[in-house]
């Protein structure tokens, strides 16, 4: 059957054609409906092919030139945008993680900004963001081991969907993801506060301080492990000015 080959509607209507004919009308509507739709596909490409180099470019030099804005804006538009999408959606799974890190995670925030910052502060964000990054680090690898599972054909011993298993595995993925990276970026904007906050104070002479070999030199507190032990929480690390 030759679907391009003419119908002959004339003196006919479209009751009095064959079940042939009909589908090779219908055929021929559909390539005249999509006529031309090749050389816009083409066009769309090329745009986005320009649009993501350019975005890039501009990204980057942005990146290079006021590094300041450029982490301050799209660590807003990450924690920001998704929540928005999430509301207009009722996504209500994101919005009850995203309220519950964002109220922990300002807290912490706002002890990391107090002039003069508490002694204990520096202790407690530590411990808040290893906790966020090892806990982002499981659910990516429990995203992936789950998608990987799929793969092999492992849902077939459950019962249960490939799709199904697949989308629980990218929910994983993407929650590690993203409240891994909101993570990191707020961590790095609280250490260099506290770390231009940080100082000794004394009313009378030189401000100086004695610590024990045992003794943060940071916070104050009793180190709960050597240096070279693996904690529980938190680890002991020796700066550069061979402080503990």
């Amino acid at each position: 059957m030759d679907l391009h080959k003419p119908v002959d509607l004339t003196n006919r209507s479209i009751d009095d054609l064959t079940s042939e004919e009909k589908w090779r009308l219908e055929h021929q509507k559909i390539h005249e409906q999509h006529k031309g739709h090749e050389k816009m596909h083409a066009e769309m490409v090329i745009i986005l092919i320009v649009t993501v180099i350019v975005a890039q470019v501009v990204l980057i030099e942005w990146k290079k030139r006021h590094y300041r804005s450029y982490s301050i804006v799209t660590l807003l538009g990450m924690w920001v945008v998704p929540i928005i999408l999430c509301l207009r959606n009722h996504w209500w799974r994101f919005i009850f993680t995203w309220l519950l890190f964002s109220c922990i995670t300002g807290l912490i925030v706002r002890k990391a900004l107090q002039k003069p910052i508490d002694r204990t502060t520096p202790r407690l964000v530590y411990k808040w963001f290893l906790l966020l990054y090892k806990l982002s680090y499981v659910l990516g690898l429990v995203g992936y081991f789950i998608m990987m599972a799929t793969f092999f054909g492992l849902n077939l011993l459950f019962n249960a969907k490939p799709n199904d298993w697949m989308d629980c595995g990218l929910i994983f993925i993407f929650y590690g993801l993203y409240y891994g990276v909101l993570g990191r970026d707020i961590s790095e904007i609280c250490s260099d506060k506290m770390a231009a906050h940080i100082g000794y104070y004394s009313p009378q002479g030189i401000s100086t301080r004695s610590l024990d070999n045992n003794v943060c030199a940071v916070c104050g507190n009793k180190l709960l492990v050597a240096e070279d032990e693996e904690g529980v929480l938190e680890n002991t690390y020796k700066l550069s000015c061979n402080h503990v």
